[in-house]
């Protein structure tokens, strides 16, 4: 894969979709925080429908440290992995109030620091709500990485430092929203609708479907 070709390829997907946006709908980075910290093994939709119901109520250290663990399970118990989920929303509260003055923090080793809050998430906050380089690796971009070869790598962290080295200067701010979007309705993993593909002559990957 060659330089010409990444460009290429970012460039056609910010011409289909110039501003593009979490699925995650929030309005605070501290909302952003709590949906991503949920959205761990779990859809974006599911996270949704249950913010829906608990941000009205509590959208705020405070607000959801009130809510005590057991009352936020009783709006996320419809997520995966609710109980632990649940109990680390509440310690992440706990230190937001008693070291950040109730703010998100906007520095990579404060938020890391957060319970339940690792590298991915930490990237999703940095890049989403603080508007910082940073490249959240899931398993839709992995997959795209590696099967366009953007960018293989082994493991996340070698895709992640790949794609900071290799996507263009002015696409790295929001390459980690088409990626994504690209990932879970485009290139998905099962069947790529390869046909349906706006950078199909420019992927690298072999098995191309022509369904």
């Amino acid at each position: 894969m060659n330089k010409e070709k990444r460009y290429e390829i970012f460039a056609r997907l910010r011409a289909e979709n110039p501003n593009p946006v979490t699925e995650l709908e929030y309005n605070s980075p501290f909302e952003l925080l709590i949906a991503v910290l949920f959205s761990a093994q779990a859809t974006d939709v599911s996270v949704n429908k249950a913010t829906r119901k608990l941000f009205p109520v509590a959208n705020t250290p405070e607000s959801m440290l009130a809510l005590g663990v057991d009352g936020l399970k009783s709006y996320i118990k419809t997520i995966g992995l609710f109980n632990a989920k649940a109990e680390n929303a509440i310690k992440t509260c706990q230190m937001l109030v008693e070291k950040h003055n109730s703010e998100v923090p906007d520095t990579r080793e404060e938020l890391e620091a957060l319970p339940g809050v690792g590298r991915k998430t930490a990237n999703v906050v940095l890049n989403t709500a603080f508007r910082q380089i940073a490249m959240a690796v899931d398993t839709h971009i992995f997959r795209f990485a590696n099967r366009t070869k953007v960018a293989p790598g082994k493991n996340v962290l070698e895709v992640e430092q790949k794609l900071l080295k290799f996507v263009p200067k002015e696409f790295l701010l929001d390459a980690h929203h088409w990626m994504i979007l690209h990932g879970r309705y485009i290139c998905v993993a099962r069947k790529p609708k390869c046909s349906a593909c706006i950078i199909e002559d420019l992927c690298e990957f072999k098995e191309k479907t022509s369904a």
